[in-house]
């Protein structure tokens, strides 16, 4: 191997250098530092796949039974992995996702006193967020969550929710156009 001592390297005409050739591995060595002052393309990931979904339309929830969300709408959506008619995203790509939940609530007879998230992975609930008013009383509340996962392929998601009135009625998740009720998510690179 021969060691070429250069300040500078210009392509002999045109505007383009390539380096290698295809199928070679060019290495930088440990220590040493790439400076970009232009423009790259080609490195990094992509964040895919990804998606959010919306309801666009409230869903009536009964009292103290966990109910599966549905949605209605995808905003947007990287590679049609989110089943609409399921109501699940399913893993087409193996890595750590960031997932973000949503949910609007409300009771037009001001009796919300506690209301939650299901997140389910594989059709087993493992992770809880919600909103409790000791003394009940209230007609909104909106609960979130965020979290990073691990994902393997064939991995699905589904949203439920619970919740309690004073008077043992139904209440609704909220749908609308301003993503009051929405499920997100996408691979971290």
């Amino acid at each position: 191997m021969a060691t070429l001592f250069v300040d500078k390297v210009d392509p002999q005409s045109g505007t383009s250098l390539e380096i290698g050739s295809s199928g070679d591995t060019i290495t930088i060595p440990s220590g040493a530092t790439i400076t970009n002052s232009g423009t790259a393309t080609g490195f990094g990931g992509a964040n895919t796949p990804f998606f959010q979904v919306i309801k666009t339309s409230d869903q009536s929830i009964s009292n103290a039974s966990s109910t599966k969300l549905t949605w209605d709408s995808a905003v947007t959506e990287s590679s049609s992995a989110f089943d609409l008619t399921n109501n699940k995203f399913t893993a087409t790509v193996a890595g750590k996702y960031l997932f973000s939940v949503r949910v609007g609530f409300y009771d037009s007879d001001n009796n919300l006193k506690r209301t939650t998230i299901y997140n389910y992975k594989n059709n087993s609930g493992y992770r809880t967020s919600d909103f409790f008013m000791a003394n009940g009383g209230i007609r909104n509340s909106t609960v979130y969550d965020t979290w990073i996962e691990d994902v393997a392929v064939n991995d699905y998601f589904e949203v439920y929710v619970l919740q309690n009135t004073t008077d043992s009625g139904a209440c609704n998740v909220e749908g609308g156009s301003n993503f009051e009720t929405s499920f997100s998510g996408f691979k971290l690179i």
